[in-house]
């Protein structure tokens, strides 16, 4: 990406490499995680450049005015702020997602999720089909299936308008709102009542719930546990509490041989499996992330 406007005067002095050293040591001074990274990509927002533009003019000093905006940004993250808030983005699959306050960030460990559902559909990812995505967010799952699958039609849930609302902003960012449809509504309750779609009319359910338990809240990082939307992080104490309410509703309006593509905290497994299994579903496959940790769970309603 080049440079949108000049960023500033070229004195010779190298302020931008003095200004990026100053905002990693107010970071780490502040015990921030990955601050030279943090650091780096707060900069690059200010100035609307690249990484590489950014190493190669060391020499450009900052405007006042960028200069200040860099400093709020910078203490903004030193008191917990998420990067991605800040910048107002998120990557995930390659494309760009709209996020901020009440919305959860897209995490690189659910585009396991975009894998699973493709591989899942096979031959079929050029036909068409019905998907809901339950639990939206920020829209990442939908709008990328929808981006992948061009002949999807896709239903995305959530309870939070505002997250609905940025998830409605992606979908027009990468041109597949017209394939999306987004209804305020818990798990598939709306389109389980008389004015949603039928019953059993999901070729796939894909969704990456609540599964952090508030007994593990302390564990979180602090930029998660005081500034992500709660509802989008916890299930009750242990974190399953959503699993037995999503299966169930998934058994009543997906198809016959319909497919559930299920994103799982740590150690989930056997418990979603356990639900899985209790209710006669077939092909239950569990897919690791690139750390090692069952990550995603698919499975197969009967025919």
């Amino acid at each position: 990406m080049k440079l949108a406007t000049n960023p500033g005067v070229n004195r010779g002095a190298g302020e931008l490499r003095l200004a990026l050293r100053r905002g990693i040591a107010r970071l780490e001074e502040c015990d921030v995680p990955s601050a030279p990274l943090a650091a780096e990509l707060l900069l690059m927002h200010v100035l609307k450049c690249d990484r590489t533009w950014l190493y190669a003019h060391p020499e450009y000093e900052l405007t006042p005015d960028r200069a200040a905006a860099y400093a709020q940004l910078i203490e903004g993250r030193s008191k917990g702020v998420p990067t991605q808030y800040l910048t107002g983005r998120q990557e995930f699959w390659g494309l760009e997602f709209e996020v901020g306050p009440g919305v959860l960030i897209p995490r690189p460990e659910t585009e396991h999720v975009i894998e699973v559902a493709l591989a899942c559909l096979g031959s079929r990812r050029t036909e068409p089909v019905r998907i809901a995505d339950v639990g939206t967010g920020s829209g990442c799952i939908a709008v990328t299936l929808a981006r992948e699958l061009p002949g999807a039609e896709i239903i995305a849930t959530d309870i939070s308008a505002v997250a609905l609302d940025y998830a409605r902003r992606n979908a027009a960012r990468h041109e597949v709102s017209g394939r999306i449809q987004f209804l305020e509504t818990n798990l598939l309750e709306a389109c389980l009542g008389p004015s949603g779609p039928p019953t059993s009319s999901f070729d796939m359910i894909v969704s990456n719930p609540p599964y952090v338990g508030r007994d593990d809240a302390e564990n979180l990082a602090r930029e998660v546990r005081e500034y992500e939307p709660p509802k989008a992080l916890f299930a009750g104490e242990t974190g399953c509490e959503m699993y037995p309410a999503l299966i169930e509703e998934a058994s009543k309006s997906l198809r016959p041989n319909g497919i559930l593509v299920v994103e799982i905290g740590y150690d989930g497994a056997e418990y979603v499996g356990s639900l899985l299994s209790a209710s006669s579903w077939s092909e239950l496959i569990v897919t690791r992330d690139l750390a090692g940790i069952e990550r995603v769970i698919s499975a197969r309603l009967p025919a």
